[in-house]
């Protein structure tokens, strides 16, 4: 029998930071993390950063343990970011049964992350059903077909589970989900993070003051 592989073998010498990454002085940073969400983020689509909407989403499930998957930022408004999925879905229940989630941006190639903490609210029927309507139809069939991360017997259920929806989607003019919510985390913490090379990283966290917001350093 071989030795084991250890991983910190693998991964030894693996850079961890970029040689370039964006300049970051919180000294000039926005009263709102919003605004300065939004600067970053556009840095990021400028500078070419794969998939910058991408964003780690954080729930709590029915066993009290944490749960994590990758989701698509859909839109940021005044009243926060928002994500969308299936109220049948584990997140989607997760999300109803307790009302709170953490989102985390991550862009390597900046050496940048944002976290983001906050309550939960759903959307309206008009808004989740606009949402939906913008779906690929691929993406729709899925939803309508419902059964997300249920086991799949195999990949011929899935075939046909998805062209039957699509065939409906085709012939009904309109059709939406029932389940379909958006999602809306109303930040009450947000943090930036920007890396160093010498490991000094830079971190400027912005918590809910009153109508405002309170700006603090904190330590790497």
């Amino acid at each position: 029998m071989s030795d084991p592989v250890l991983i910190r073998d693998i991964v030894r010498g693996v850079p961890v930071f970029p040689d370039e990454m964006p300049p970051f002085d919180p000294a000039t940073a926005p009263s709102s993390p919003i605004d300065l969400f939004v600067e970053w983020l556009q840095r990021a689509v400028e500078d070419g950063v794969a998939a910058p909407h991408a964003v780690n989403l954080s729930t709590v499930g029915e066993d009290g343990l944490p749960d994590s998957r990758v989701v698509i930022l859909k839109d940021l408004t005044k009243d926060g970011f928002q994500i969308a999925s299936s109220m049948d879905s584990p997140k989607g229940r997760q999300l109803t049964a307790n009302p709170s989630a953490a989102l985390t941006f991550f862009w390597p190639a900046a050496g940048r992350q944002v976290r983001i903490r906050g309550a939960v609210s759903t959307g309206g029927t008009e808004e989740n059903r606009a949402d939906f309507q913008r779906r690929h139809p691929v993406a729709r069939a899925l939803v309508l077909a419902g059964s997300q991360s249920s086991v799949m017997p195999g990949r011929k259920e899935l075939d046909a589970a998805v062209d039957d929806q699509v065939r409906r989607i085709e012939a009904t003019e309109g059709l939406a989900s029932t389940t379909w919510t958006v999602f809306t985390v109303a930040p009450d913490a947000v943090e930036f993070w920007q890396a160093d090379q010498d490991r000094r990283h830079t971190r400027l966290l912005y918590t809910r003051f009153g109508e405002g917001w309170r700006q603090e350093m904190l330590w790497p």
